[in-house]
């Protein structure tokens, strides 16, 4: 008997999610990017047309992603008919472009960060609520399956009682990944290892554990010269001004604590992701690199008297459903935006939670400029 046996007929289909692009970068169009998986969703998604300064750039990105038409502005991309706008300028650009999205009455999906300051995300937060629309915001992680599985194994109490968790967000850094565009702006004041990769660690450990509500931190510059390793820009010599290792305490209350790093010196790592550390049990969510299940538990009743590792797994009448995340890369946020806009929900990706990370970001640049714990207000 099939699903639909059981529930009665599917409703019609509704129609696509009418969506216009701000921006024709690396993130657009990389592997991992918006743009490249979009052909899997094109029933329910229309990629109506695409913004992008360089014309002639914007041209090949709209060619290669079937999308019908280029123009070089917002205001342009505003004038055709579309339901939502995805904000994919450089973070320092996001506020203001996603204020003019959301005043035009269109629904918003931001790249990350979703904004450089805690007044803009509120400001952008109140506007969207008081017009009725959604903001999606990146990154996309609690859409994957592994973190979905990793919040419920928590939050069903399967290792009891959570002390403390280890989160690794950090990876060499673009000057050392072969970058395929220049990756001076990662050294940047406005940027920097804490913006860029560890908005990554601090939506997992948030995405798992829940709202943080103080944080510590220390910050530093490892080197004040960074040279590209590999890539069209190997060899390319760049300043360093923005924190390029930073170690964050999370405090979630209930002596619940998480650290977690944010720094362009990992050269190489076989450790977890995310290790979760309960009175009961363990929790760990691998790398895709590793040989060994996405996620795995010790218990200490693994079996009768026994502990041991188990790789958990649902028993559900019906499949679960496909890996999103997986499929479609960043994409899998236009898709959530659809599926939330349809069913009437909110987003799991947020704009709430990406601007309590944001909070805890900030918070921490105070924290290691002034040596002492931030309080953290918001919460998602």
């Amino acid at each position: 008997m099939s699903r639909t046996d059981l529930e009665g007929a599917a409703p019609p289909a509704p129609a696509p999610l009418r969506v216009g692009v701000l921006g024709a970068g690396m993130i657009a169009t990389i592997g991992y990017g918006y743009l490249p998986h979009l052909g899997r969703i094109r029933d329910r998604v229309d990629m109506v047309a695409i913004a992008n300064r360089g014309l002639e750039k914007g041209r090949a990105v709209a060619n290669a992603h079937g999308i019908a038409h280029v123009v070089r502005s917002l205001d342009e991309l505003l004038a055709f008919d579309v339901d939502a706008v995805v904000n994919l300028l450089p973070g320092p650009d996001h506020f203001a472009a996603s204020m003019q999205i959301l005043r035009s009455g269109r629904h918003l999906v931001s790249e990350k960060p979703i904004t450089s300051t805690l007044a803009e995300a509120d400001e952008l937060l109140d506007t969207a609520d008081r017009m009725g629309l959604l903001v999606v915001a990146a990154p996309a992680d609690m859409l994957a399956a592994e973190w979905r599985r990793a919040r419920d194994v928590v939050a069903r109490g399967a290792i009891g009682k959570v002390a403390f968790a280890r989160v690794q967000s950090s990876h060499a850094g673009a000057a050392g990944l072969s970058w395929p565009v220049d990756p001076t702006q990662f050294y940047q004041d406005g940027v920097g290892a804490l913006l860029d990769l560890g908005v990554y660690g601090l939506t997992q450990a948030t995405g798992v554990l829940g709202p943080a509500r103080r944080v510590s931190a220390l910050s530093g510059i490892t080197v004040r010269q960074r040279r590209a390793r590999g890539g069209p820009f190997d060899g390319l010599a760049i300043p360093v001004s923005a924190p390029d290792n930073n170690l964050l305490l999370v405090d979630f209350g209930d002596a619940t604590f998480a650290v977690v790093d944010a720094t362009f010196n990992v050269v190489a790592s076989r450790s977890p992701r995310m290790e979760v550390f309960g009175l009961e049990g363990t929790l760990l969510v691998n790398r895709e690199d590793v040989a060994a299940p996405p996620v795995e538990v010790y218990r200490l009743d693994a079996a009768p008297g026994l502990g041991g590792w188990i790789t958990p797994q649902a028993y559900e009448i019906f499949p679960a459903p496909a890996d999103r995340f997986a499929e479609l890369a960043r994409g899998v946020l236009i898709e959530h935006l659809a599926d939330c806009i349809r069913d009437g929900v909110p987003p799991i990706a947020s704009g709430r939670h990406a601007r309590h990370v944001l909070e805890i970001m900030l918070a921490a640049q105070q924290s290691a400029r002034d040596g002492r714990v931030i309080e953290i207000a918001t919460t998602f």
